[in-house]
């Protein structure tokens, strides 16, 4: 008699952390304990308890995976002392700690795109512009970098908002500048993909000429269903071919995850109540 093949649980994609590692340790007891778990980004910052969130995501092993999100790379500046920190960081636990070092390398070798099971995971967004095949190939092209010898000297030269639009002549840091702003930053853009950085409001305050990165009409990624974070004011959208699971934990929201399931009517949501530990407001 045949034996029967039990299919592997499909993943579950979770919203960003920030340090809300008390909220992660809530939801994970709600979600199938052979899951794997796909994290969206910014495991760290803002939230209490930074190391602690780091440590429990790398601990997870190989059952767990993680885009890099903009909190995770200004970490990763801040540690390589080419930023300075910012008056809301919560990062001095995870600079001061015995095994900091472990972490920073665990943590630059995070990739900036997942594709798997139909799905394409990232922190914040893609340019009108790429395939998901050419997303892919840009993530990389970016993290040979930060996983390189001369990581410290690359994080030095890629912040900057003029790096805000792409085209295919692109090279060198420009190049890398506009990837690493579009995976990790972008809410906004216009139909021909220029980015903006200064809104963070939700969809009715796009500015004059942009819209949703998601709702450009011409993006080449439409027909696969993206797995995002970072936008807090967007709050949960589940489409067919968008999955934003950024409910803002750190200010006081949900912590959100989600089913990767191919069929939209399977990707049931799990969500757990958080403490208000930043003020939108303030």
């Amino acid at each position: 008699m045949p034996h029967s093949v039990v299919p592997a649980p499909y993943p579950y994609a979770i919203g960003d952390l920030q340090g809300c590692c008390p909220s992660l340790e809530q939801l994970v007891t709600k979600i199938p304990d052979d899951a794997p778990l796909r994290f969206v980004g910014d495991l760290v910052n803002r939230g209490p308890a930074s190391l602690e969130t780091l440590r429990k995501v790398r601990a997870i092993g190989a059952r767990a995976e993680s885009v890099l999100g903009n909190h995770d790379i200004h970490l990763l500046a801040v540690a390589a002392g080419v930023r300075n920190p910012g008056s809301s960081d919560t990062l001095d636990a995870i600079l001061q700690a015995p095994d900091r070092e472990e972490l920073l390398h665990w943590l630059r070798h995070r990739p900036l795109a997942i594709h798997e099971n139909g799905f394409l995971l990232i922190h914040a967004g893609v340019l009108p512009q790429w395939t998901v095949e050419q997303t892919l190939e840009l993530a990389g092209e970016v993290e040979r970098k930060l996983q390189g010898p001369d990581w410290k000297a690359f994080l030095a030269d890629i912040f900057g908002n003029a790096a805000n639009r792409w085209h295919e002549g692109l090279r060198g840091i420009e190049r890398h500048r506009v990837v690493i702003n579009a995976l990790t930053r972008l809410r906004f853009c216009t139909a021909d993909g220029v980015m903006d950085f200064k809104t963070k409001e939700g969809l009715g305050k796009a500015p004059d000429g942009f819209l949703p990165w998601f709702d450009v009409p011409t993006r080449r990624t439409s027909d696969t269903t993206i797995v995002c974070g970072h936008w807090s004011t967007l709050g949960l959208v589940m489409r067919p071919d968008l999955m934003a699971l950024d409910t803002g934990c750190v200010w006081g929201g949900r912590l959100t995850a989600a089913r990767l399931a191919p069929e939209p009517a399977d990707r049931a949501v799990i969500q757990v109540d958080c403490p208000q530990y930043c003020d939108p407001l303030g």
